[in-house]
Protein backbone atom coordinates (compact mmCIF):
# COMPACT_ATOMS: atom_id res chain seq x y z
CA UNK A 1 0.00 0.00 0.00
CA UNK A 2 2.77 2.51 1.30
CA UNK A 3 4.58 1.51 -2.19
CA UNK A 4 1.92 2.00 -4.42
CA UNK A 5 0.66 5.71 -2.46
CA UNK A 6 4.69 6.66 -3.27
CA UNK A 7 4.19 6.28 -6.82
CA UNK A 8 1.35 7.55 -6.82
CA UNK A 9 2.77 10.76 -4.89
CA UNK A 10 5.70 10.92 -7.91
CA UNK A 11 3.41 10.24 -10.50
CA UNK A 12 1.26 13.46 -9.04
CA UNK A 13 4.37 15.60 -8.38
CA UNK A 14 6.24 14.54 -12.28
CA UNK A 15 2.29 16.08 -14.10
CA UNK A 16 2.49 19.06 -11.66
CA UNK A 17 6.15 19.82 -12.87
CA UNK A 18 5.45 18.99 -16.22
CA UNK A 19 2.54 20.96 -16.43
CA UNK A 20 4.34 24.43 -14.23
CA UNK A 21 6.95 24.06 -16.82
CA UNK A 22 4.98 24.27 -19.92
CA UNK A 23 2.70 27.29 -18.48
CA UNK A 24 6.14 29.02 -17.40
CA UNK A 25 6.18 30.81 -20.56
CA UNK A 26 2.53 31.28 -21.62
CA UNK A 27 2.57 34.64 -20.62
CA UNK A 28 5.21 35.79 -23.06
CA UNK A 29 3.14 36.37 -26.20
CA UNK A 30 6.34 38.17 -27.62
CA UNK A 31 8.65 35.64 -27.03
CA UNK A 32 11.18 36.97 -25.23
CA UNK A 33 12.80 34.30 -23.86
CA UNK A 34 13.52 33.09 -27.79
CA UNK A 35 17.41 35.44 -27.71
CA UNK A 36 17.18 35.54 -23.96
CA UNK A 37 20.41 33.19 -23.41
CA UNK A 38 21.99 34.32 -26.64
CA UNK A 39 21.95 37.80 -25.36
CA UNK A 40 23.37 36.97 -22.06
CA UNK A 41 26.31 35.41 -24.09
CA UNK A 42 27.51 38.37 -25.93
CA UNK A 43 30.34 39.91 -25.06
CA UNK A 44 31.11 43.42 -24.26
CA UNK A 45 31.04 45.31 -27.62
CA UNK A 46 34.50 45.86 -28.73
CA UNK A 47 36.91 49.19 -29.23
CA UNK A 48 35.35 50.60 -32.52
CA UNK A 49 32.43 47.90 -32.96
CA UNK A 50 29.01 49.23 -34.00
CA UNK A 51 26.36 46.57 -33.19
CA UNK A 52 23.42 46.82 -36.11
CA UNK A 53 20.60 44.78 -34.59
CA UNK A 54 18.34 43.03 -37.48
CA UNK A 55 14.23 43.67 -35.89
CA UNK A 56 11.90 41.55 -37.58
CA UNK A 57 10.26 38.37 -38.42
CA UNK A 58 10.80 35.28 -40.60
CA UNK A 59 12.47 37.27 -43.45
CA UNK A 60 15.30 37.82 -40.80
CA UNK A 61 15.54 34.86 -39.22
CA UNK A 62 15.32 32.58 -42.00
CA UNK A 63 18.53 34.78 -43.58
CA UNK A 64 21.08 33.86 -41.08
CA UNK A 65 19.56 29.85 -41.56
CA UNK A 66 19.70 30.44 -45.71
CA UNK A 67 22.94 32.45 -45.66
CA UNK A 68 24.93 32.04 -42.34
CA UNK A 69 27.69 33.00 -43.80
CA UNK A 70 26.38 36.72 -44.00
CA UNK A 71 26.45 36.96 -40.71
CA UNK A 72 29.98 34.95 -40.11
CA UNK A 73 31.42 37.77 -42.62
CA UNK A 74 29.62 40.77 -40.38
CA UNK A 75 30.62 40.02 -36.81
CA UNK A 76 28.59 43.05 -35.64
CA UNK A 77 25.43 42.54 -37.24
CA UNK A 78 23.57 41.22 -34.59
CA UNK A 79 20.01 38.66 -36.52
CA UNK A 80 16.85 39.13 -33.96
CA UNK A 81 14.56 38.14 -36.41
CA UNK A 82 11.32 35.82 -34.53
CA UNK A 83 9.45 33.94 -37.53
CA UNK A 84 5.17 34.89 -37.66
CA UNK A 85 5.85 38.22 -35.24
CA UNK A 86 4.19 41.23 -35.38
CA UNK A 87 5.00 44.38 -34.58
CA UNK A 88 3.55 44.96 -31.40
CA UNK A 89 5.90 41.69 -30.65
CA UNK A 90 8.79 43.94 -31.80
CA UNK A 91 8.03 46.45 -29.86
CA UNK A 92 7.56 43.92 -26.77
CA UNK A 93 11.17 43.08 -27.14
CA UNK A 94 12.68 46.31 -28.65
CA UNK A 95 14.29 46.99 -24.84
CA UNK A 96 15.58 43.44 -24.77
CA UNK A 97 16.73 42.58 -28.10
CA UNK A 98 17.94 46.29 -29.31
CA UNK A 99 18.94 48.37 -26.18
CA UNK A 100 20.13 45.89 -24.35
CA UNK A 101 22.57 44.60 -26.69
CA UNK A 102 24.05 47.56 -27.13
CA UNK A 103 23.10 48.46 -30.25
CA UNK A 104 24.54 51.48 -32.33
CA UNK A 105 22.48 50.88 -35.20
CA UNK A 106 18.68 49.09 -35.61
CA UNK A 107 16.99 47.51 -39.02
CA UNK A 108 13.36 47.57 -38.05
CA UNK A 109 11.52 45.58 -41.24
CA UNK A 110 7.78 45.06 -39.63
CA UNK A 111 4.02 44.80 -41.10
CA UNK A 112 3.58 41.56 -43.41
CA UNK A 113 2.13 39.11 -40.60
CA UNK A 114 0.20 42.29 -39.36
CA UNK A 115 -1.15 42.65 -42.99
CA UNK A 116 -1.71 38.83 -43.31
CA UNK A 117 -3.98 39.01 -40.39
CA UNK A 118 -2.05 36.81 -38.22
CA UNK A 119 -4.25 37.83 -35.23
CA UNK A 120 -6.85 39.31 -37.09
CA UNK A 121 -7.60 42.74 -38.74
CA UNK A 122 -4.91 45.06 -37.97
CA UNK A 123 -4.28 48.67 -40.13
CA UNK A 124 -1.42 50.28 -41.62
CA UNK A 125 -2.76 53.32 -38.76
CA UNK A 126 -2.07 50.78 -35.82
CA UNK A 127 1.11 49.39 -37.68
CA UNK A 128 2.66 52.81 -37.86
CA UNK A 129 2.04 53.34 -34.19
CA UNK A 130 4.04 50.40 -33.42
CA UNK A 131 7.28 51.74 -35.54
CA UNK A 132 6.85 54.70 -34.22
CA UNK A 133 6.99 53.95 -30.80
CA UNK A 134 10.24 51.66 -31.33
CA UNK A 135 11.71 54.76 -33.49
CA UNK A 136 11.08 56.95 -30.09
CA UNK A 137 12.71 54.28 -28.09
CA UNK A 138 15.87 54.03 -30.68
CA UNK A 139 16.35 57.74 -30.41
CA UNK A 140 16.39 57.85 -26.50
CA UNK A 141 18.93 55.62 -26.67
CA UNK A 142 21.15 56.94 -29.15
CA UNK A 143 20.45 54.00 -31.46
CA UNK A 144 20.56 55.15 -35.29
CA UNK A 145 17.13 53.77 -36.70
CA UNK A 146 16.95 52.13 -40.30
CA UNK A 147 13.16 51.87 -41.55
CA UNK A 148 12.54 49.48 -44.27
CA UNK A 149 9.99 49.22 -46.88
CA UNK A 150 8.50 45.58 -47.02
CA UNK A 151 9.85 43.42 -49.74
CA UNK A 152 6.83 42.91 -52.38
CA UNK A 153 4.26 40.19 -52.00
CA UNK A 154 1.87 39.45 -53.90
CA UNK A 155 -0.14 36.92 -52.11
CA UNK A 156 0.40 35.00 -48.94
CA UNK A 157 -0.06 31.04 -49.45
CA UNK A 158 -1.61 31.13 -46.70
CA UNK A 159 -4.63 33.20 -47.01
CA UNK A 160 -5.75 32.67 -50.92
CA UNK A 161 -7.39 35.56 -52.39
CA UNK A 162 -6.57 38.57 -49.81
CA UNK A 163 -4.90 41.90 -51.49
CA UNK A 164 -1.80 41.80 -50.15
CA UNK A 165 0.42 43.63 -52.92
CA UNK A 166 -2.11 46.87 -52.17
CA UNK A 167 -1.52 46.49 -48.69
CA UNK A 168 2.21 46.24 -48.61
CA UNK A 169 2.58 49.30 -50.77
CA UNK A 170 0.17 51.35 -48.35
CA UNK A 171 2.51 50.46 -45.56
CA UNK A 172 5.30 51.11 -47.62
CA UNK A 173 4.00 54.65 -48.58
CA UNK A 174 3.58 55.28 -45.01
CA UNK A 175 6.91 54.24 -43.74
CA UNK A 176 8.77 56.07 -46.45
CA UNK A 177 6.58 59.24 -45.49
CA UNK A 178 7.47 58.58 -42.31
CA UNK A 179 11.18 57.82 -42.70
CA UNK A 180 11.31 61.29 -44.45
CA UNK A 181 9.54 63.38 -41.39
CA UNK A 182 11.76 62.18 -39.40
CA UNK A 183 14.44 62.09 -41.47
CA UNK A 184 15.66 58.41 -41.03
CA UNK A 185 17.95 56.14 -43.32
CA UNK A 186 14.96 53.93 -45.49
CA UNK A 187 16.22 50.79 -46.48
CA UNK A 188 13.97 49.87 -49.87
CA UNK A 189 13.70 45.85 -50.05
CA UNK A 190 10.44 46.25 -52.54
CA UNK A 191 12.13 47.56 -55.57
CA UNK A 192 15.14 45.47 -56.47
CA UNK A 193 12.72 42.34 -55.36
CA UNK A 194 9.39 43.37 -57.20
CA UNK A 195 7.31 42.30 -60.06
CA UNK A 196 5.18 43.45 -62.87
CA UNK A 197 2.38 41.72 -60.25
CA UNK A 198 3.85 43.69 -57.51
CA UNK A 199 4.93 40.22 -56.26
CA UNK A 200 8.35 38.88 -55.43
CA UNK A 201 10.15 37.82 -59.38
CA UNK A 202 9.82 34.20 -59.30
CA UNK A 203 13.75 33.87 -59.62
CA UNK A 204 14.12 35.22 -56.06
CA UNK A 205 11.85 33.66 -53.64
CA UNK A 206 11.12 30.02 -52.34
CA UNK A 207 7.23 31.04 -51.95
CA UNK A 208 6.44 34.35 -53.31
CA UNK A 209 6.65 36.01 -49.49
CA UNK A 210 10.55 34.43 -48.44
CA UNK A 211 13.44 35.49 -50.69
CA UNK A 212 15.87 32.15 -51.81
CA UNK A 213 19.59 32.98 -51.66
CA UNK A 214 19.22 35.14 -54.76
CA UNK A 215 17.21 37.47 -53.14
CA UNK A 216 18.73 37.72 -49.58
CA UNK A 217 22.16 38.34 -52.18
CA UNK A 218 20.42 41.63 -53.36
CA UNK A 219 18.98 42.28 -50.24
CA UNK A 220 22.67 41.98 -48.49
CA UNK A 221 24.18 44.81 -51.07
CA UNK A 222 21.26 47.82 -50.20
CA UNK A 223 21.49 46.81 -46.58
CA UNK A 224 25.35 47.13 -46.42
CA UNK A 225 24.78 50.48 -47.93
CA UNK A 226 21.85 51.71 -45.26
CA UNK A 227 23.99 50.67 -42.57
CA UNK A 228 27.11 52.40 -43.48
CA UNK A 229 24.98 55.87 -44.30
CA UNK A 230 23.23 55.34 -40.97
CA UNK A 231 26.68 54.97 -39.24
CA UNK A 232 28.59 57.19 -41.22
Amino acid sequence: MKKALFILFLFVSASAFAQQSADDFKDDWADLRHYEAENSHLPQPAAGEKRVVFLGSSIFEFWKQKVPQYFAEHKNYIDRGISGQMSPQLLIRFQQDVVGVKANAVIILAGSNDIAGTTGHVTTGRIMDNIRSMVQIAKANNIKVILCEYLPVYEYPWRKGFAAADKIIELNEAIKAYAGQERLVLLDYFSPLVDERNGQKAELTTDGVHPNEAGYKIMAKVTDEAIAKALK
